[in-house]
């Protein structure tokens, strides 16, 4: 049918990708990082003129990139705030998903609705400083004149997509984007204009939220620009994961989701209820450590993540009795935002480097296995899970996975797999629109070349007893902070 591309404007840079319609087959990729004004470090900034996105974006598209491109998706960072005055003018740069300041202010919030239980029935989420609802309180009490000014809020991937229309009257979104504002429903499907008053002590215009094969209009050029939605809502359809996949990514911190057909109402705040960008759900549940864990037992132990990957499988399941409860930053699941790691079970015979090595990967896994209870307790169902990031690759890591997490473990190959799903939304969307393919599923694509690793007979039981093992000490250390614990 034709050729897209999919633009992936993340903390750092912008990646494009051009593909087949039919196949998804990668035709041309480039990439170029964000330009930073000052000492001239690059990376991701907590605020930035978005002005930075659309010259890296030139950048990485040059050379001929998007000749012959029939359409172009937007994935764009979630929870970045971009408030506008009355003519569509920023007010102040770009407050960023990373941008601390608001902790303060989500906490008021979350206080002001009566707690946790209040948000998650309002909106599926419980405000935290990343979210636009809370940047919108900080705004209000630390920059005045500018909440004053602020007429229009959009979200990154939002003014992207109306700059390549050429900043029409019409604002849009999607669905998946929108669910990690703080003040829109994945349930209803609905904004809460009251919560956006609430935070900044007035109305102001919000983007349309489109179906998702919906177009959001066009380049000058005639060029279709598809919805275009929120990094993970893009990765999920890049990977091509459906009901039953689930997906692990291993970051510093860790994040848990899965493909639902609901929205899930937490009222502990645990689940924060997103929507995906296909009209179905994805339930997510985050922890603080991950990776960092890893890299933290690494330094104590004089390696690096190689060599400690190398140590832990010189051990054996339970790490010799040793038990790491990997809350280095505290944790949000279990919410213990203040809390400290834990290590338990020292004896003479485990106090070797191997079994610390191996201690910290079950821990970390561990962790993650928590999230995904969360999300199975709630009716979910976890057939496989994507594991993202490069500690995926660690020999260590997949040797406990499948045991730990309890279900055959994908590791897909290293790709960007948000510009891939941006890619993916362009082809669904024009396919929708030229009448040659469905408005109701997204193109089948071929699927990333993927690495399974399925438990084995014994594994299963085995990471049951080190899961216990790890419990055990969990709600000893902290009665009752996991739920169904103590």
């Amino acid at each position: 049918m034709g050729i897209v591309a999919g633009i992936d404007s993340s903390g750092a840079g912008t990646t494009v990708v051009v593909c087949d319609t039919d196949s998804g087959q990668v035709l041309r990729q480039g990439y170029a990082p964000h330009p930073v004004e000052g000492d001239g470090r690059q990376g991701p900034q907590t605020e930035i003129d978005p002005q930075a996105w659309l010259l890296s974006l030139g950048e990485a598209a040059k050379d001929g990139m998007l000749e012959g491109v029939q359409a172009i998706g937007v994935s764009g960072q979630q929870h970045g705030m971009l408030p506008m005055d009355a003519g569509g003018v920023l007010v102040r740069p770009a407050l960023m998903w990373n941008d601390k300041r608001a902790q303060i202010q989500a906490a008021d919030l979350t206080e002001e609705l009566g707690g946790p239980g209040g948000w998650a029935e309002a909106v599926g989420a419980v405000p935290q400083a990343a979210y636009p609802v809370a940047k919108l309180r900080w705004l209000a009490q630390h920059e005045p004149r500018s909440a004053q000014r602020t007429a229009e809020v959009l979200l990154p991937h939002d003014w992207l997509v109306w700059q390549l229309m050429g900043r029409p009257q019409r604002r849009t979104t999607d669905r998946g984007d929108a669910s990690g504002t703080g003040y829109w429903s994945a349930a209803t499907g609905q904004y809460r204009t009251d919560l956006v008053e609430l935070a900044l002590g007035h109305q102001v215009a919000l983007p349309d939220v489109l179906r998702p094969a919906e177009p959001a209009g066009q380049t000058p050029e005639g060029l279709l620009i598809s919805a275009g939605t929120g990094d993970n809502m893009a990765a999920a359809l890049g990977l091509g994961v459906g009901p039953g996949d689930a997906v692990v990514s291993l970051g510093a911190g860790g994040t848990v989701f899965a493909v639902h057909h609901e929205a899930l109402t937490d009222p502990t705040g645990t689940i924060t209820s997103f929507a995906d960008a296909t009209g179905r759900h994805l339930p997510m549940v985050h922890t603080r450590n991950a990776v960092r864990a890893l890299r933290g037992t690494a330094d104590l132990l004089g390696t690096d993540l190689a060599g400690l990957s190398d140590l832990a499988v010189k051990s054996t399941p339970g790490s010799h009795g040793l038990v790491l409860l990997p809350y280095l930053e505290g944790e949000r699941t279990p919410d213990l935002p203040h809390t400290a790691g834990t290590l338990a079970g020292l004896r003479r015979e485990s106090m070797k480097p191997e079994h610390l090595a191996r201690a910290s990967f079950e821990g970390m896994l561990c962790g993650l296995a928590d999230g995904l209870d969360v999300l199975r307790g709630r009716g979910v169902e976890v057939r496989r899970i994507f594991v993202l990031g490069p500690a995926g690759e660690l020999p260590a890591l997949q040797q406990m996975a499948p045991a730990l997490l309890g279900a055959r473990i994908v590791i897909p190959q290293p790709a960007d797999y948000a510009a891939l799903g941006a890619a993916r939304q362009a082809a669904w969307s024009l396919g929708a629109v030229m009448g040659s393919g469905s408005a109701e599923h997204p193109p089948r694509w071929q699927g990333a070349a993927l690495q399974q690793i399925e438990p084995g007979e014994d594994d299963l039981p085995i990471g049951q007893a080190v899961r216990q093992q790890y419990a055990s000490v969990r709600d000893q250390i902290h009665p009752g902070a996991f739920p169904g614990s103590g």
